[in-house]
């Protein structure tokens, strides 16, 4: 029986290294000064036989509603909401404070199981500072530091204890020749590997300010990410599981992203290492532009990240409702997409407001439509069948006195697109060339918005001679 546990504190007290020691993977960003986690993230942990999903939230702190920490709150509240059990993390070290003790009412209140956490608790010091937590009134602390591991057996004990229906191992049965089944997370991964409707990766990049977490809570229909004003609010990249018109998919917020000469800031700096893993890790990338200033060098820097990491591509134009003269504007900036960026000529620019809702099936339909051409396969009959009246229409230029010989094309394979191409000196075939071979396979196999790899090699055509 699956349950969700969530983490809660004053901030800096390890939330986040807890979540990451849980789930096994450095998913969350740590760092030394408090304030780091600002959306709630959301993983799946496990603690010896126990498989459940953990949340990680902000740090809780006393703040006006409309403002940045009350919004942080109010996403910490949801969490707490969300769960099925709460883990109140204390800083050992320092023992507890007036913020600790407002905070427990807050806990108390939730009407949900509480297990008090006393962090960071090695050393004679951080045994003093556990011992305190008694004084909350919410049960015997755990003594635990997450940073080295030490007490996961203690919490592990004690998550049992508060959830006991839900934590209660299954009675399984062997079969009638004796022997017993798998168990149900084995048949879930090898049925993930053969299951051709597993969710979609799609992954929102941006200048910071752009409108990336507005438009997914658009799209999510939920105020599940951080929004405001402030630049820069969103640091984690978030992972957040949604379907869209029936279709599963896994959608990835990401922090704002600034021309690397001006990161200088550590914090920064590990949240644009986390949006990049973000982009490695999706199949459709939304690079989305601020509508009002398109275009900037920046923007151009993203989409030729997105490209090299052979990812399919949707320019999105946010913050639509603030152009007056919209259809000029578009044929106007979709114009400037092709000439700015030939690498993914064609690629979709689609207009969309995050903040209205206008737009966002156009959005998702192209997101549809690249990841399915990202991942389509071209027959090799069909592609020779277009490579040789080409070449013979437009032959390459010769070398010291030589031709070069093209004489076959084959798709090697998908996600992306990936051709490989056979001839004699094809070491001497111009860059000018191969672009204007790439642009006719855009053309021709509809391949717009989606990286094309091409390999040169030399040799005879593999299938000469085969009937």
């Amino acid at each position: 029986m699956s349950f969700t546990v969530a983490i809660i504190g004053r901030p800096n007290v390890g939330k986040s290294t807890l979540f990451n020691r849980l789930v096994g993977k450095r998913l969350a960003l740590v760092d030394d000064r408090p304030g780091v986690t600002r959306d709630r993230r959301a993983g799946d942990a496990r603690l010896g036989d126990l498989a459940f999903t953990i949340i990680d939230t902000a740090g809780l702190e006393e703040g006006d509603g409309e403002s940045l920490v009350g919004r942080m709150r109010a996403q910490t509240e949801a969490a707490i909401g969300a769960s099925d059990a709460i883990l109140f993390l204390i800083d050992a070290r320092a023992g507890l404070t007036p913020v600790d003790r407002h905070f427990a009412d807050l806990v108390r209140r939730a009407g949900k199981p509480v297990v008090v956490v006393a962090n960071k608790a090695e050393g004679r010091v951080g045994e003093a500072g556990a011992y305190e937590a008694f004084s909350l009134g919410l049960g015997d602390p755990i003594a635990l530091s997450a940073e080295h591991g030490e007490g996961l057996a203690d919490l592990y004990d004690a998550l049992r204890e508060a959830l006991p229906a839900a934590t209660e191992p299954p009675t399984v049965e062997p079969d009638d020749e004796g022997l017993l089944p798998r168990l149900s997370g084995e048949e879930e991964e090898e049925a993930g590997e053969l299951d051709p409707t597993r969710p979609l990766r799609m992954a929102v990049i941006g200048r910071p300010n752009s409108g990336k977490s507005t438009l997914l809570n658009t799209i999510l229909g939920e105020e599940r990410l951080l929004t405001g004003p402030e630049a820069g609010i969103t640091r984690d990249s978030i992972g957040v599981d949604s379907t869209w018109r029936g279709r599963a998919m896994k959608l990835f917020d990401t922090a704002g992203l600034r021309k690397r000469a001006r990161v200088v800031d550590d914090i920064e700096k590990l949240a644009a290492a986390d949006a990049l893993r973000a982009v490695r890790f999706a199949e459709v990338v939304v690079v989305l532009l601020d509508a009002t200033i398109p275009f900037e060098k920046q923007d151009l820097t993203l989409v030729d990240l997105v490209e090299r990491e052979g990812r399919a591509l949707v320019i999105g134009l946010n913050k639509w409702d603030l152009i007056e003269t919209q259809a000029s504007s578009l044929s106007k900036l979709r114009e400037t997409a092709d000439r700015l960026l030939p690498q993914v000529r064609g690629v979709p620019v689609v207009p969309v407001s995050g903040l209205t809702g206008d737009g966002i099936d156009g959005l998702m339909q192209a997101v549809f439509q690249a990841h399915e051409t990202w991942n389509r396969r071209t027959s090799t009959g069909r592609l020779n069948r277009w490579l040789t009246p080409l070449v013979e229409a437009t032959p390459p230029p010769a070398v010291s006195g030589r031709r070069i010989k093209i004489r076959y094309i084959t798709q090697a394979k998908a996600r992306p697109p990936h051709f490989v191409i056979f001839g004699n000196q094809l070491d001497e075939l111009p860059r000018s060339y191969i672009r204007f071979l790439v642009n006719s396979l855009r053309r021709t196999f509809d391949l717009a918005g989606v990286p094309i790899r091409v390999t040169l090699k030399r040799g005879r055509n593999p299938f000469a001679g085969d009937t």
